[in-house]
């Protein structure tokens, strides 16, 4: 008695749960979770005290500058100082390098690796990551702007485009860190991404011979074929090569260019053949707030061109964040970071920069050069602007056959054959995707490369959510627990019951009707997948939603009609451990009422002690 009064107590805990929070309330929760970090609750505040606090509350989220600057040491700066001028000698030379990768001149290099990081200093989380150009996003973007704009029939017309994109880029990074929207990067999964790299680092390299064999005319197509094609037709013309000055040994990227450029200007290099970068504009990044291009008929373009850039070099950040900081035992809030790369790629656009995120070699550089803080960044920024307003002028007879070799030093970390290999190991569909990834952007070009990435993984999503896995439960010998009856074969399933579990998040238009067609292919069929042979055919059906986080109204409606078919069966239909979402749609619909109150259930085994001890009366009759 005491057993039965238990569970009609916790039946009743089920159906009279408090109504979810609506829409528009979870996403005020949503804004406040990414601007106010959860803190101590001053419960004797006064009103006054309360406001200053959660102004200081909104502050520190938006500026986290504000809550570990508090605490900051000088024997933190030591290291800092020491990590940031280590990084500014890689960023030097890298963002030269990657400002000719993404055909711009090669001081806007240099400004995307000065204002940027400064921004990412004070709204960022990661302590580690070292923000500015990468390969990746800079050969993205000259692959895609240069149908749209020649970068050598109007370079001013292509480098305001460029800006434009990187607004619209910022612009979507912003919002997706502010609706939490982080959801729509995961699209790009790990084995899309280890794929994408590969091939993307191929295809850079492969560039790279244009400035590593002096040619002029070189195609702006990104796949491998024609870049090998453009290579091999003009690799004999006269005068584009220097044998003797051909090839630099690099032993570090800053040297390399100190000594390259030195050679260069010794031996008048520049006029026999070998290409120079000739003249850098210095100073202060400049204004480019009337550069962009917020009308005409290309706007829709730098849109969509901004899209994709902002995920990817969200996708490259925020796994080369969450890659250092699990090293050092923190976590970093993706939406916090989405918000921070954001304005920091807006406030880039307005000063003359282009798309920047975080690099994986200049964050491994940083990480091993023993970075405390973000203050590291702020140190190479502060460089980099110095060697602006200095040593620009120096940098005039810089090879770019050095630049191109920089490049291609940072490529191999880009090919994780390891990543590949475990990928293949543990799941064969990812690896799909991975090779999709790889091939698309090798033999194809860099949007058909994100395009097969993203359309693999939503085909899998998709997939999973159209057919979800529907298993039989069975009771474990000497426990109360019900599991899949294939994976624990000692499993004993109940005569004349059939527990279901749904492995599906949203029982919805997609997936409704095969999950109802396949149990009542159990009920129906005598001879079925669960060897069902009891004599007098299922008397109950238990489904165990406790994987369903959601429900619409055609996974309510395909409800109602199993309900109604198993009654024709003489079955009766039970639901256990409905979801707070769940059970509160299915009261608005009025489902548990048609169903009855009795048959709703907080675990498998009420419901199953329930359909047992009810089986000569309720079930009998009906």
């Amino acid at each position: 008695m005491e057993d039965a009064t238990s569970q009609f107590e916790r039946a009743q805990w089920v159906l009279n749960s408090p109504d979810p929070p609506g829409l528009l309330q979870e996403l005020g929760s949503s804004v406040r979770e990414i601007i106010f970090p959860r803190g101590k609750k001053h419960t004797s505040s006064t009103a006054r005290q309360k406001q200053q606090s959660r102004a200081i509350e909104f502050l520190q989220g938006v500026f986290p500058i504000l809550r570990w600057g508090r605490d900051y040491k000088a024997s933190k700066f030591k290291n800092d100082l020491m990590a940031g001028l280590t990084l500014a000698s890689l960023s030097i030379p890298q963002s030269i390098g990657y400002a000719n990768l993404a055909k711009l001149d090669p001081q806007y290099g240099l400004y995307t690796s000065v204002i940027p990081p400064l921004i990412y200093a004070i709204m960022g989380s990661s302590r580690e990551i070292a923000i500015g150009p990468v390969a990746v996003v800079s050969m993205l973007l000259s692959s895609m702007i240069a149908e749209i704009q020649d970068p050598l029939a109007d370079p001013v017309a292509y480098r305001n485009f460029v800006f434009t994109v990187t607004l619209f880029a910022g612009t979507f990074q912003a919002l997706f860190g502010l609706f939490r929207l982080g959801f729509l990067v995961d699209f790009l999964s790990h084995a899309s991404i280890v794929g994408f790299m590969g091939g993307a680092a191929i295809v850079i390299g492969l560039q790279q011979l244009k400035g590593l064999l002096g040619i002029s005319h070189f195609t702006t197509k990104t796949d491998v074929v024609s870049v090998l094609h453009s290579a091999f037709t003009s690799i004999d013309h006269p005068g584009r090569r220097n044998k003797k000055l051909f090839w630099f040994p690099a032993i570090a990227p800053l040297v390399s260019v100190i000594l390259s450029t030195l050679i260069v200007f010794l031996t008048k290099a520049d006029k026999h053949g070998v290409k120079i970068v000739r003249h850098i504009k210095g100073g202060l990044n400049r204004s480019s707030v009337h550069d962009l291009q917020l009308s005409g008929p290309q706007v829709g373009q730098a849109a969509k061109i901004g899209l994709i850039s902002a995920i990817v070099a969200l996708t490259e950040a925020i796994a080369v964040g969450r890659s250092f900081a699990s090293i050092k035992g923190y976590h970093i809030d993706g939406n916090k970071e989405m918000l921070a790369i954001g304005f920091m790629n807006i406030a880039g656009s307005l000063s003359s920069c282009y798309v920047a995120t975080g690099s994986f070699s200049r964050t491994a550089v940083n990480f091993s050069a023993g970075c405390q803080t973000l203050v590291s960044n702020i140190v190479m920024s502060i460089t980099v602007l110095v060697s602006l307003e200095v040593f620009t002028r120096l940098l005039y007879y810089t090879p770019t056959a050095i630049l191109a070799s920089i490049i291609l030093s940072a490529l191999p970390g880009l090919i994780d054959i390891r990543g590949a290999y475990y990928i293949w190991k543990v799941d064969k569909l990812d690896f799909i995707a991975c090779i999709g990834a790889f091939f698309g952007v090798l033999f194809a070009s860099v949007e058909i490369g994100l395009l097969a990435a993203v359309t693999i993984s939503f085909a899998r999503i998709l997939l999973n959510a159209i057919r979800p896995g529907i298993e039989a439960l069975g009771r474990l010998p000497r426990a109360d627990v019900y599991c899949d009856m294939n994976q624990y074969p000692m499993a004993v399933k109940t005569p004349g019951i059939l527990a279901v579990r749904i492995n599906s998040a949203l029982l919805c238009f997609a997936n409704a009707n095969f999950i109802r067609e396949r149990i009542l292919r159990w009920v129906t069929e005598e001879v079925n997948e669960i060897k069902e042979s009891t004599e007098g055919g299922i008397k109950a059906v238990i489904l165990d939603v406790s994987n369903v986080m959601n429900i619409d109204t055609a996974g309510i409606l395909a409800l109602e009609e199993l309900h109604k078919e198993l009654l024709v069966h003489e079955a009766q239909l039970a639901i256990a451990n409905p979801k707070w979402q769940v059970i509160h749609k299915l009261r608005l619909a009025k489902f548990i009422d048609r169903i009855g109150r009795g048959w709703i259930f907080l675990t498998v085994s009420e419901a199953v002690d329930a359909c047992v001890s009810s089986k000569l009366t309720a079930l009998a009759n009906c």
